[in-house]
């Protein structure tokens, strides 16, 4: 459990184990209904609402202890909060991935550093053989973010949401851990 609420560290981010006590300070930067574009979650409707649901995910487990429930809020080093964070692992340690950066930091390179380091974290205590992410066909810069990343795409899903009036079509992206990559190599030979 101490490595679910363990507060992980890059050159410019901290990204803290997700409270209740974040939903103050990250609620105007989820309101911003522009960034719900390409999922199909609306803003919170409350700082209430908000810090309720993170109330919920602090078990840090699904309620059957099937699935690690993994949050962190993303803040730069000088303290001003930018995002979040997350991934489900599950009980064949796939782990699926997303994150979230408020639009006024966003292009700066925020989301893969966040994101990398949150790779790192689920290789090491969560032992992640396998990373998963799910990006709407139209998200140009999630596809690009893990491309980047070096994520390789897996599957198309047609029809895979409906919401905001439309069908969303989705792509699968997965990603192999290094640790993972190199056994499996390893054992080729």
């Amino acid at each position: 459990m101490s490595a679910a609420n363990a507060v992980l560290t890059t050159a410019r981010l901290t990204l803290e184990p997700l409270k209740a006590s974040h939903a103050d300070a990250l609620f105007a930067g989820l309101s911003n209904a522009s960034l719900y574009q390409y999922i199909p979650q609306e803003p919170p409707a409350s700082v209430e609402a908000l810090r309720e649901r993170y109330k919920r995910l602090e078990s840090r487990s699904s309620p059957s202890g099937d699935e690690w429930w993994l949050n962190w809020a993303v803040r730069l080093t000088d303290g001003a909060y930018i995002g979040r964070v997350e991934a489900t692992v599950d009980e064949d340690n796939k782990a699926i991935v997303a994150w979230f950066v408020f639009a006024e930091h966003q292009r700066k390179g925020y989301a893969k550093e966040a994101v990398t380091k949150l790779l790192e974290h689920l290789e090491g205590p969560f032992m992640a053989l396998e990373y998963e992410v799910f990006v709407d066909t139209r998200n140009a810069a999630s596809i690009g973010l893990v491309e980047s990343l070096g994520f390789k795409r897996a599957a198309t899903i047609p029809n895979a949401q409906k919401f905001k009036g439309s069908t969303s079509d989705e792509y699968r992206y997965s990603l192999i851990p290094p640790s993972v990559a190199k056994a499996a190599k390893g054992k080729k030979k």
